[in-house]
């Protein structure tokens, strides 16, 4: 059984004066996306290089899980430090993934060009950060998802099966 991270990254939500809308989001479009069982870890955290960096670490490092999906921190504010602490802990960089998702974004919004979202590996879990706004998350994950169960065969995760009316995942023939 696949274990996913949903890890929301938000000053404002971490103290409980906004709603976190992106966490769920991530989690209803999984839901919606994945037929084989799952389950989620999930957390909101304030933005911050430490904050991020610990919560990436603790949850490939110490709970093991297989793919994490963080939302949130990776715009050009100050506090957005998403990259700089992905950039800390993952092991391979995937920059096809932020690459396809500001492409696919440049069709909705032209302010997509300000995103930094990134993915990478640590061990065996897959990296992913999305943007902040929900109607973004269902763009980006449907760009990007694809690829994410053979990359997960890859690196030896748990192995996932999506709905083709959702997303058809690529895996190569006899995978």
């Amino acid at each position: 059984m696949a274990r996913i991270g949903i890890v929301t990254i938000s000053d404002r939500a971490s103290q409980g004066t906004y709603e976190d809308k992106s966490g769920p989001a991530i989690e209803a479009w999984l839901r919606h996306a994945i037929t084989s069982a799952w389950t989620a870890d999930y957390r909101v955290i304030p933005d911050g290089f430490e904050s991020v960096r610990d919560t990436l670490i603790d949850m490939s490092d110490q709970e093991g899980l297989d793919l994490i999906c963080t939302t949130g921190g990776t715009g050009p504010s100050p506090r957005d430090l998403t990259p700089e602490a992905m950039a800390a802990v993952i092991h391979k960089p995937l920059p096809g993934f932020g690459e396809q998702m500001r492409r696919i974004s440049l069709h909705e919004v032209p302010t997509a060009i300000l995103s930094r979202q990134e993915a990478g590996v640590r061990g065996k879990t897959l990296i992913v950060n999305l943007p902040g706004k929900p109607a973004s998350i269902s763009v980006c994950l449907g760009a990007v998802f694809p690829a994410i169960p053979y990359c997960l065969d890859l690196i030896g995760a748990a192995r996932i099966e999506t709905d083709p009316k959702v997303v058809v995942a690529f895996r190569p023939k006899g995978a």
